[in-house]
């Protein structure tokens, strides 16, 4: 069986002025100019649309994201009211058990930064179980029933507070209770509604960061079943965040022990771990949290060396990485830097990082998994880094410009639902980063949110369009219709971004538009 795919523009290492691929069963055998195109059984016209390489998330958490997208989300709210009017609409349409489960609310947005009360929300959920995710997806808003649910010592937890805004360990505890609530149906029905919104948008693969915090073993073990063209769905690959973990990684079968292996929380909920105190919030020289030593980072690294999966580590704060990337170094010297290097280990995030940092990035062969959209949400002169770090310390932050130039091997994401699945968004972000000097190219960009992700799971001869390669790519309608000179869109900041009229994933369509 064999497609032809003619009369587009294709952007291809092989041929700039590819308007045609051929493909047999599960790979490209052919790019070049439709004229010149071999003969095949069946024959899809393009009609000027541009073909690239599909992208890869690499991070997600398709549960939450698909309860997002089918349930209550709160990323659009703007003051205490509004949140509270739209938990109450929300709860209308539920059975009369149903937890209720909001995700995305940022104060920092808020003219008014006011949260609502434990009595106030308790009268919009109806006496309901709720758990509404701050958008860090490091601390949220609980109402009494779900508070009185975790047991009276939750009060002994740190990060517990009487308002109902926990995080830190109470955070993790309820979380886990309100997830937990969720049937098999439900997390089955919200796992393909992420999937299928991703191939929707032209993404072809998920990296999906679950552990004992985030999700569960059961919720990761069904995803990863779930995923794939069998199914005609993205492919997913699993990483396990527990620490000391690889064992029941590979029983999963994920890739590695990481991904929101925790060695500290986020900027949103001021515990990222930091090396200067946060300038705002009622904590004088607050510091943030670290959850790891530099000891357990290597012990767990060495592990998962020997186990032969990856290892990986949530690290936002500049204290957390440089402790992350200490264990790193002390895990070097017990199993040798190549043998480190070859396994291509993690870390997450990597917010606010140093020249020294990025340099050990590149020293240790570590993959960096950030997410432009965090300076596009929270970058620039008014927004959330500026009042949580200053002026200064929010320029540096996700430098992602500067460890492209000096080699840091990128692969890009969402971290899906707390900025939303948008492959072209996330490489806008990266072209127009608030800081000059740390934007990329559009192709670097968009390299980093391809080919980068699939190479950060071993997956080297994928995220390019060249025959022998898999045929894995996404099929676009521009704006104007014509892309760029160099093959790809220019994704000017007034620019509307290319639609997707269709997925392939290993020669299977998982999408097409209607």
């Amino acid at each position: 069986m064999s497609t032809l795919f003619r009369g587009g523009t294709v952007y291809s290492p092989v041929d700039p002025h590819a308007t045609a691929l051929l493909v047999e069963g599960e790979r490209i055998a052919w790019v070049g100019a439709s004229e010149d195109a071999p003969a095949a059984s069946t024959v899809v016209e393009l009609d000027g649309a541009l073909v690239t390489p599909a992208f890869v998330d690499a991070h997600v958490h398709a549960t939450n994201t698909g309860l997002t997208l089918s349930g209550l989300d709160l990323h659009s709210v703007r003051s205490a009211q509004a949140l509270l009017d739209a938990v109450a609409a929300h709860v209308r349409a539920l059975p009369a058990d149903a937890v209720v489960l909001g995700f995305g609310w940022d104060e920092s947005t808020w003219d008014d930064p006011r949260l609502p009360s434990t009595d106030e929300l308790d009268r919009a959920a109806g006496g309901r179980l709720a758990l509404l995710s701050q958008a860090s997806m490091h601390s949220a808003l609980c109402s009494p029933a779900l508070l009185a649910a975790a047991g009276p010592d939750l009060a002994t937890e740190p990060g517990y507070d009487p308002s109902g805004w926990v995080r830190r360990a109470a955070h993790h505890r309820v979380r886990m209770i309100a997830l937990g609530s969720l049937t098999p149906a439900q997390r089955r029905s919200a796992q393909e509604t992420a999937l299928r919104h991703a191939a929707a948008l032209g993404i072809a693969a998920i990296h999906e960061c679950a552990g004992p915090v985030t999700s569960s073993e059961t919720d990761l073990a069904d995803l990863l079943a779930l995923g794939g063209a069998h199914n005609g769905l993205p492919e997913v690959y699993g990483y396990w965040g527990e620490l000391m973990g690889a064992a029941t990684a590979k029983q999963l079968g994920a890739m590695g022990a990481g991904g929101d292996l925790f060695a500290d929380g986020a900027l949103g909920a001021r515990t990222a771990h930091l090396r200067e105190p946060y300038v705002d919030g009622d904590e004088p020289g607050a510091l943030g949290h670290g959850y790891l030593s530099a000891d357990q980072v290597a012990e767990h690294v060495i592990d998962c060396v020997q186990q032969g999966v990856q290892a990986g580590f949530h690290a936002i704060g500049d204290q957390a990485i440089s402790t992350v990337l200490a264990g790193y170094r002390l895990a070097a010297a017990a199993v040798g830097v190549d043998r480190l290097r070859a396994g291509r280990h993690r870390i997450e995030h990597v917010e606010i990082a140093d020249k020294a940092m990025i340099a050990a990035l590149v020293e240790l062969g570590l993959v960096a998994s950030m997410q432009p959209a965090f300076d596009r949400l929270w970058g620039g002169e008014h927004q959330m880094y500026v009042r949580r770090l200053g002026r200064q310390r929010a320029l540096e932050s996700n430098p992602m410009g500067a460890m492209h130039g000096v080699g840091v091997a990128l692969a890009f994401g969402s971290d899906s639902p707390v900025t939303p699945l948008d492959p072209w968004g996330s490489v806008r972000a990266a072209v127009w980063h608030h800081n000059p000097v740390h934007r990329m190219s559009v192709r670097a960009a968009f390299a980093a949110h391809t080919r980068g992700g699939w190479r950060a799971v071993h997956q080297d001869d994928h995220g390019l369009l060249t025959p022998g390669a898999p045929a894995t790519f996404a099929v676009w309608s521009l704006p104007d219709g014509r892309p760029a000179a160099n093959g790809l869109p220019t994704l000017d900041p007034d620019e509307d971004l290319p639609t997707c009229r269709r997925t392939v994933l290993r020669g299977t369509t998982i999408h097409e538009a209607a």
